[in-house]
């Protein structure tokens, strides 16, 4: 082969000679895309960049611009559960995060500097929500200060100042995930199991009501068992829980409402996937209470509108066949999606 100045040429046996575009090359220029968030009319997502030592940015899209949020060396990524996942949440434009390097929560507003809301350096917090009406966000924390070394997770109260000591709620099982807060912020649902039980094996489906100061009482097991899976707990904005379990063999959407359980859809199709990290979406809401979801079948992915009232499943068509990461705004989708023919990219659908 002759270089490129002509000066000479380099001999080599066939599978021998060294190309310029090595490993090294292609892990350092490769961003990945880590979830997906909507907060209003904004869209978020959080990108793994490894010119930055593997750092997790959350970047905001809005009017057509990319803005990074998180300043460095900020990152955020969770360990709870050592997996992650569930690192950020945005609301009204606030931003709280855990960050990496000690796993504490962070509060930033409007772009601004992030100041930690939780003291503990022994503890980490994942998979949080905001209870707006007690001015708190309620999320999973693993402690790992015991000194017999044992790991305690539970649902805890953390105040929007940080200035108030971390409030337990809920606690007993040995692992918590999606507690997520009904409309009118009287009840608070969650998913708990334990060992050895993987989340895709079984897990619980719990409700309890939020007290005038702010405890839950009377928790009730709605679904799920050590041999059933519930995956992704939500309330509708008409304040009905909705959740998807695979007690069929297939992961098919339910709901709860006044203290029963009934099937909302049936197909031989997994709507829900392995909760190997905390924040995992296949459905939303529309305002009118129309479900976008994501769902798997014949080997892909696929995306459709169901109305609960027509009991019909309207697939949309899209050239995306992997789907991750759904989000629903106020007429719009957007996700996490990709095709042989396309890279993994941030999609928005009006």
């Amino acid at each position: 082969m002759e270089n490129a100045t002509g000066a000479g040429v380099t001999v080599a046996p066939f599978g021998s000679w060294r190309s310029p575009i090595d490993s090294d090359l292609i892990a350092t220029e490769t961003i990945k895309l880590v979830d997906v968030l909507v907060d209003g009319e904004d869209i978020y997502w959080i990108e793994s960049r490894p010119k930055e030592g593997g750092r997790f940015v959350l970047v905001r899209h809005v009017r057509g611009k990319d803005h990074d949020v998180t300043p460095a060396p900020f990152n955020a990524r969770s360990r709870v559960h050592e997996y992650g996942g569930g690192a950020v949440l945005v609301d009204r434009g606030v931003i709280f995060f855990t960050n990496f390097a000690d796993q504490k929560l962070y509060r930033q507003d409007q772009e601004g500097i992030p100041r930690a809301l939780s003291q503990a350096s022994h503890c980490r917090y994942a998979d949080a929500t905001v209870d707006a009406i007690r001015n708190r966000l309620i999320c999973v924390r693993e402690d790992h200060g015991r000194p017999d070394g044992a790991v305690i997770n539970a649902i805890v109260a953390i105040a929007f100042d940080g200035i108030e000591g971390e409030r337990v709620l809920v606690q007993g099982h040995d692992f918590y995930s999606n507690p997520r807060i009904s409309p009118d912020g009287k009840r608070l649902t969650w998913l708990a199991w334990n060992h050895p039980n993987m989340p895709w094996f079984g897990t619980e489906l719990w409700v309890g009501i939020i007290s005038e100061t702010g405890e839950i009482q009377a928790p009730v097991r709605v679904a799920g068992s050590a041999e059933e899976s519930i995956f992704q707990p939500e309330w509708s904005p008409g304040g009905t829980l909705y959740f998807v379990s695979d007690r069929t063999g297939w992961w098919n959407l339910y709901r709860y409402r006044a203290e029963r359980v009934d099937v909302v859809l049936v197909k031989n199709a997994e709507f829900g996937e392995p909760q190997w990290v905390f924040g995992l979406a296949t459905y939303g809401f529309l305002p009118d209470g129309r479900i976008i979801c994501s769902y798997r079948e014949t080997g892909r992915s696929w995306i459709a509108i169901f109305s609960d009232l027509a009991a019909q499943l309207l697939p949309l068509d899209l050239p995306y066949t992997e789907v991750s990461n759904l989000r629903v705004g106020s007429d719009f989708l957007v996700f996490l999606g990709g095709a042989p023919d396309k890279p993994s990219s941030i999609v928005k659908v009006s």
